[in-house]
């Protein structure tokens, strides 16, 4: 009777959460998948850029079949939508739908983009590029919002839960394998290298400019601390740097010791001067520093 209870009040709080802020959510999905889409049509369709995902098959049909790439996602991902229904269920799969729907209908809209916002532009690494910061833009905020455009996102999950492998190891080998694909398909030569190599940029970029928008840049530094000065460190992290700092019990790996670990968090700009103060007041101090993206409470002054 217990753990139902806290499985209703569980689901309870995913589906509040869920509906949280939910026309500026949809409204922040269209703004990404406008942006995925006015970088595959100005940057990567025309030069034939696969970066794997349902949008670089697209481009490898385009060029066999001359299929149009827009009806290609839509269809592939309405089929995968399907799988994901069946394999994953629906509380995997909804989250999915909205972003399956739009992001080919946004492809649609700019189709015609290349032709109104040309780039004459010959330096490739240029396109690639720009290309993958306005893609990793547009990824990065639909994932912040909550949402997906599918695709091979489904692939990835599915491969994940069967194979027993991480989303990480599932997304290089679906998105590996179509670079790769495209180094045999989209040249008259033995392996197209140079595409597959660009491709690979994009993929980094896009892949660090999500996380960015995700994360955000980090504002402060997180330190933990382990020193013989637990009183001063503490005293001249309260004082000095007006910032407070909480202690965690901590138990050495190979002593076996007990002892305290200080935590604080401290603006970047106060990063030098935290680090050195505690370093004067105990040269033998342990710490580790990390960045701190997101605070909520406390009093950390910026």
């Amino acid at each position: 009777m217990f753990f139902k209870r806290r499985d209703k009040i569980i689901d309870d709080l995913i589906a509040k959460i869920e509906k949280k802020n939910l026309p500026k959510r949809y409204l922040s999905l269209f703004i990404g998948c406008f942006l995925l889409a006015l970088a595959f049509n100005l940057f990567f369709l025309p030069r034939d850029i696969v970066y794997g995902g349902v949008s670089g098959i697209s481009i490898i049909t385009n060029k066999l079949f001359n299929l149009d790439p827009s009806i290609f996602i839509l269809i592939s991902s309405i089929i995968l939508l399907i799988i994901s229904y069946f394999t994953l269920g629906w509380e995997k799969t909804k989250g999915s739908i909205a972003g399956s729907i739009i992001f080919p209908i946004c492809v649609k809209l700019t189709s015609n983009v290349d032709s109104y916002m040309h780039m004459d532009i010959d330096n490739m690494l240029l396109i690639v590029i720009f290309g993958a910061l306005i893609a990793g833009l547009g990824a990065g905020i639909n994932f912040k919002s909550g949402f997906s455009t599918g695709g091979t996102d489904i692939v990835n999950q599915i491969v994940a839960k069967y194979a027993k492998v991480s989303i990480g190891k599932s997304m290089l080998m679906s998105d590996g394998l179509i670079v790769l694909g495209s180094g045999f398909f989209l040249t008259n030569k033995l392996f197209a290298f140079e595409n597959v190599m660009y491709a690979i940029i994009v993929l980094y970029i896009i892949s660090i400019i999500t996380d960015k928008v995700i994360l955000g840049i980090s504002e402060c530094k997180a330190f933990y601390i382990v020193t013989e000065h637990e009183t001063e460190v503490k005293r001249f992290v309260m004082q000095h740097l007006s910032h407070g700092i909480t202690v965690l019990e901590a138990r050495g790996g190979y002593t076996g010791n007990f002892q305290k670990m200080i935590m604080c968090i401290v603006p970047t700009k106060d990063y030098f001067l935290a680090k050195e103060g505690i370093l004067a007041i105990d040269p033998n101090a342990f710490f580790l520093v990390t960045d701190a993206y997101e605070v909520s409470g406390g009093s950390v002054r910026r």
